[in-house]
């Protein structure tokens, strides 16, 4: 059984060496606590369900089952588990897909060991984690998509919305927005719904990375 005093993790990948450094890694923080191991998407996806990590490092590039379609597996079973994309790709398009099918954060293997960890900590603290040469790729493909730059698209947002924009621009989550706002976490997920639909993005992190350049 789990520590309940520890974040527990699902690492999915079918590199084996790669997942016993991620294995030796978590184990260097007393915080987290890696409860599961998969070596492919449908393995990965059965453990998701059955363990219901706090948080899931999950490769892009598999056999068999792809990381992308295994993300999108696992985000229609609706678990509240965040997902970490850990990969060899800074594809554009694989980035991008990524955070639109829900992604919480991505990071890349050739990261040091000590920012991994320490991403890995932010992202259970609600942050949106991204390798720092990521986000200006991803800022520049939102900009030049005409419908995230549309000025009417914010206009059309509740200030209640606003605030909750604001608040995940923050890094802030779900949780600790309804605890600062003094409403429902339940509430908050139908806000943020809501303003993701207005603004025509699909996951928080787009939208994270949105507002920082709007607000």
């Amino acid at each position: 059984m789990s520590d309940p005093h520890k974040h527990t993790i699902l690492a999915i990948d079918d590199h084996p060496l790669f997942r016993k450094g991620v294995a030796d890694l978590i184990d260097m923080d007393d915080s987290l606590e890696l409860i599961g191991e998969a070596a492919n998407g449908q393995d990965g996806l059965r453990l998701a369900k059955l363990l219901k990590p706090d948080l899931i490092l999950l490769d892009i590039n598999m056999k068999g089952i792809s990381g992308l379609e295994t993300l999108k597996a696992i985000k229609q079973e609706e678990l509240d588990s965040l997902i970490l994309m850990l990969t060899v790709s800074d594809n554009e398009e694989d980035v991008l897909t990524a955070l639109r099918i829900g992604a919480d954060g991505y990071l890349l293997k050739d990261m040091e060991p000590e920012d991994i960890l320490q991403s890995i900590r932010k992202a259970m603290q609600g942050t949106v984690v991204i390798s720092d040469h990521l986000t200006q790729l991803l800022a520049k493909a939102l900009r030049d998509e005409d419908k995230l730059t549309e000025l009417p698209a914010m206009r059309s947002l509740t200030f209640r919305e606003q605030e909750i924009l604001e608040h995940i621009a923050n890094g802030m989550s779900n949780k600790l927005i309804a605890k600062t706002l003094g409403i429902s976490e339940g509430t908050v997920k139908v806000h943020v719904k809501h303003l993701l639909k207005k603004l025509n993005l699909h996951s928080r992190t787009e939208a994270a990375v949105w507002a920082l350049r709007r607000l």
